[in-house]
C-alpha cells in the first residue's frame, strides 16, 4: 500500500477516509430551506433564517448562507445593470480625450 501511494503521490490517510453521514437535523433543515425557497424564491439568507427560527430551529444567517451554497440556492433580485445603455439615447463624444491639462 505504501509503494502504491508513493507512485500515485497520494497520502495513505486519504485512502482510509470515510465521509461522515449528514445528521438528521441538518437534513431536516435543508429540506425545510428548500421548501421555503420554493415557496418564496426572493428570500435570501436573512429571511430564510428568520423563517427557520419561526419553525423552531436556532440557526444563524451565516450557517443558512453555507447551506444555501450546498443546495445551490440564490435569491432572485435585480442584479446591477449599469453597463448597458439605452439604445435610443444619444451618445455624446468625449471632447477632452486628447487635451492635456495644463
Amino acid at each position: 500500500m505504501v509503494k502504491q501511494c508513493e507512485m500515485l503521490s497520494l497520502c495513505r490517510s486519504g485512502l482510509y477516509y470515510k465521509p461522515r453521514p449528514m445528521s438528521e437535523t441538518k437534513q431536516k433543515i435543508l429540506n425545510l430551506m428548500d421548501a421555503i425557497f420554493t415557496e418564496e424564491p426572493v428570500y435570501g439568507a436573512r429571511r430564510i433564517a428568520n423563517e427557520l427560527r419561526k419553525n423552531g430551529y436556532a440557526i444563524c444567517r451565516k450557517t443558512v448562507r453555507e447551506y444555501m451554497k450546498i443546495l445551490g440556492l440564490e435569491a432572485i433580485y435585480p442584479k446591477p445593470n449599469t453597463s448597458k445603455r439605452h439604445p435610443e439615447h444619444k451618445m455624446y463624444p468625449y471632447l477632452l480625450r486628447n487635451v492635456k491639462a495644463s
